[in-house]
């Protein structure tokens, strides 16, 4: 059994935790890949998707992964929601409580939302991304994703390109990464590495040739100008220059390695089309394992409701 009751964040998983998640979503991927692709174990359980920013993927990754796991399924929005007309996050999820919800899938701006959540409200609360904090169930679909590819993530070298200081996908990749024993390195432009990053034990290079020669994975991130409130780097052109992948980068250095990246994908700024779509990509195949991991956090999370 999961020891936690809510997944808020990878800090607070054992090692033991992600194995059994990782574990349970190979049984998972099973099932989605068969004809009949739904399983009854999450019948009799109700669902809310409570989106407080935009999300196309992920929002549709856990959808689909709830759908699969039979349970009922409310999507909820807050553009179109009473938030937009004043109402507090409390009284909006007491509201969707009341009407017997189970667990809440939420996605907020603010670091913090879903703690604050599940401190308050009696559901399970799995954090599909808060602020700039912690995105869990990205960074374990990247770590199950690095798993199949290579056997194994213990010992393997992790190199996390782009916006790493606005990015929550780095940091849940980093906590994940390392419980399971890999290597983490960073590359970006020195004012998008934020100053704690060797704290965790990470890394850091600003090169990314040399970067790149040094590992075995390669997680290329968006650059997030939606949440950046100055300008760090003079313009997406010279960004590109230095630190977005194309196939000569990528063929000049004789190696195999696997590329990544967590979508959406702003083709021709941090990645190209080619290189997206090479040998070397498995950003599909994480499209994929993204619905599997999911069912399983469902699963396991589930598990603990009579806790």
């Amino acid at each position: 059994m999961i020891g936690v009751k809510h997944l808020l964040g990878i800090k607070y998983l054992s090692r033991e935790d992600i194995d059994l998640i990782l574990h349970t979503a190979d049984t998972f991927l099973d099932v989605i890949n068969r004809p009949i692709k739904k399983v009854p174990t999450l019948r009799d359980l109700t669902i809310v998707n409570l989106f407080f920013e935009n999300s196309t993927r992920t929002r549709l990754s856990f959808e689909l992964a709830e759908k699969r796991l039979s349970a009922d399924v409310i999507n909820f929005a807050a553009s179109s929601s009473s938030i937009s007309k004043g109402e507090t996050l409390i009284d909006t999820v007491n509201n969707i409580l009341a009407m017997k919800v189970d667990m809440v899938v939420m996605r907020h701006p603010k670091p913090g939302a879903p703690h604050f959540l599940s401190e308050r409200v009696n559901a399970r609360i799995i954090n599909a991304g808060d602020g700039a904090h912690e995105h869990p169930t990205q960074a374990l679909l990247d770590a199950y994703s690095i798993r199949r590819k290579l056997g194994e993530v213990s010992g393997k070298k992790v190199l996390i390109v782009g916006d790493i200081l606005h990015s929550r996908v780095a940091l849940s990749n980093i906590f994940c990464l390392q419980k399971l024993g890999a290597e983490v390195m960073v590359c970006g432009p020195p004012t998008l590495i934020p100053k704690y990053i060797e704290q965790l034990n990470v890394k850091v290079e600003t090169d990314l040739r040399k970067a790149l020669n040094w590992c075995d994975v390669a997680n290329m991130l968006r650059i997030q100008l939606e949440r950046q409130d100055i300008k760090y780097f003079p313009s997406l052109r010279e960004y590109t220059m230095l630190y977005g992948l194309n196939r000569n980068l990528l063929e000049s250095l004789n190696k195999e390695l696997v590329i990544m990246h967590p979508g959406p994908i702003n083709r021709g700024v941090e990645i190209t089309s080619d290189v997206a779509v090479s040998n070397h990509s498995i950003i599909l195949d994480q499209v994929e394992n993204g619905v599997a991991v999911r069912m399983a956090v469902l699963y396991l999370i589930a598990n603990r409701q009579e806790d």
